[in-house]
């Protein structure tokens, strides 16, 4: 049995096997490998270890398995760092001449050999390329054997690494495993949305990973009642919505719409399906969920359901329970009480003294006088013959009209039976029977009522001497005005 040392370099996609041949290198050490190029300086990730023929074979195939030369020694670690600044300056050359010869491709990478006998300038191309003047400028340029590598782009993804949605490395660089087909199929299995941006990886083709869990989804569907299916459960018939295959999980929908979540070991299949997959020559898929397995779930729903269904049946008394009163205490309410009370239940208190009740007693007696006395004037409508009016009617008809009512105003008789006084009403544009004038007396009746004046209902009671005094001046100018015009016909006559 050989004894073999993973190796990885920086341009390989994955670790390559070399024969340890007694150089007693280990994990983490940098080794000279002699390969199909010359000489390259890699680094051991694992320790030696015997493998069998067909592990090798496997691993290989038909190429033959190459040696270890020796663990790099500080001189070969001094001259790899040379190499590797070489590599640096050289890659802005050979892109600076890709460009200049307008070549599709790209430039990845290049890499001086340990051994120094060429130069190996990697690049990514979706077709084949003519580079021979390419070689022909990067040779004159670089003083060197040019050789030119063409490499997928998943190589280019491991080569130049990064990060992928996930948040991790990129497997393609952190595991270096080969590169197996992936397939939409895969997505498809595992319930994944098709939408080329959630499920491409970095190097624009579908992710390497679809292919890691696909097994393990392909099992459990495998296992697990179909989407729709009818599952019978004590609280009636459900029906799988949804899976979990992490936690190898089916969601029902129970018949009042409530989804419970269903560990697929915990499910039974009934006879009629044992019998179906025998029948058929199929796996036998679970269709049933007992009571046992309901009452484990930590669902406050699902309990109360399995208690009402047991009240329904006649197991459970339908007794209510005694409420102990002294576990409930009630608080009396509270009521807000305005300051307008409150000044009020101060005046009740201090009517209660002798004083107070004399003349709270004397002010209900004048607010009973007044009232009479306005409600009289109110009912009283002044004859149309009256020299003299209420002021309250010339206030009336003085107020100008609004933007609504901007013509004159219109007074109408109304007729009165027989024995009554006939009544002028003031009528305006728009004014329905005069509703507005008898709704503004109303109004003004309600204000004299709450606030009371007593001069001014003297007043309007009975006419004021200067009122009487202005009428007899009136009447004494009409008479001097006939007296003068009288004279002076006399005076024409003579």
């Amino acid at each position: 049995m050989p004894t073999v040392v993973p190796v990885k370099f920086s341009y390989a996609a994955r670790e390559l096997w070399f024969d340890w041949s007694g150089s007693g290198a280990q994990e983490g050490d940098h080794v000279i490998c002699q390969t199909e190029r010359g000489q390259e300086i890699g680094l051991a990730i694992a320790d030696a270890r015997k493998v069998t023929a067909d592990e090798l074979t496997d691993r290989i195939g038909e190429a033959e398995l190459k040696c270890v030369l020796r663990v790099a020694t500080p001189e070969d670690l001094d001259r790899a760092e040379r190499l590797a600044q070489l590599s640096d300056d050289a890659l802005p050359v050979f892109r600076r001449f890709a460009a200049e010869e307008n070549l599709e491709m790209k430039p990845v990478g290049v890499e001086y050999l340990f051994d120094g006998e060429k130069v190996v300038c990697y690049f990514s191309a979706d077709e084949r390329v003519d580079f021979r003047q390419l070689v022909r400028d990067l040779s004159h340029e670089l003083h060197q054997r040019i050789d030119m590598r063409q490499i997928g782009v998943r190589e280019v993804a491991a080569v130049i690494g990064g990060y992928g949605h996930c948040g991790q490395e990129l497997c393609c660089r952190r595991f270096g495993l080969s590169f197996e087909p992936v397939s939409i199929r895969m997505a498809k299995e595992q319930d994944l949305p098709l939408n080329s941006t959630k499920i491409s990886g970095a190097c624009g083709r579908l992710m390497c990973c679809l292919r890691y869990e696909f097994e393990a989804y392909k099992d459990f569907k495998g296992r697990a009642p179909k989407r729709n299916a009818v599952i019978e459960t004590p609280l009636g018939t459900g029906k799988i919505v949804e899976y979990n295959t992490p936690k190898e999980e089916v969601s029902i929908r129970l018949e009042n719409g409530k989804i419970v979540r269903i560990p697929l070991c915990d499910m039974t299949a009934s006879d009629a399906a044992r019998k179906k997959s025998e029948e058929f020559n199929c796996a036998c898929r679970p269709d049933s969920v007992t009571r046992e397995v309901l009452e484990r779930l930590d669902s406050p729903d699902v309990q109360m359901a399995l208690a009402e269904l047991d009240r329904e049946n006649g197991l459970i008394e339908n007794d209510e329970p005694e409420i102990n009163p002294d576990l409930f205490v009630k608080t009396p309410r509270t009521r807000r009480i305005r300051a307008s009370r409150v000044s009020e239940r101060a005046q009740d208190d201090a009517a209660e003294t002798p004083s107070a009740t004399t003349t709270s007693r004397r002010r209900r007696r004048h607010q009973a006088e007044d009232n009479e006395t306005l409600q009289d004037d109110f009912s009283r409508t002044p004859h149309p013959t009256d020299t003299q009016k209420p002021k309250a009617d010339r206030r009336e008809k003085q107020r100008p009209a609004g933007k609504r009512f901007k013509k004159e105003a219109v007074v109408e008789e109304v007729p009165q039976e027989e024995g009554t006084r006939r009544v002028k009403r003031t009528r305006r544009p728009g004014d329905r029977g005069g509703i507005r004038q008898q709704s503004i007396q109303s109004e003004s009746q309600e204000k004299r009522v709450r606030r009371p004046r007593r001069q001014h209902v003297a007043q309007e009671s009975s006419p004021s001497e200067e009122q009487q005094n202005g009428t007899s001046r009136r009447r004494h100018h009409r008479g001097d005005r006939n007296l003068r015009k009288a004279e002076g016909e006399n005076d024409s006559n003579v």
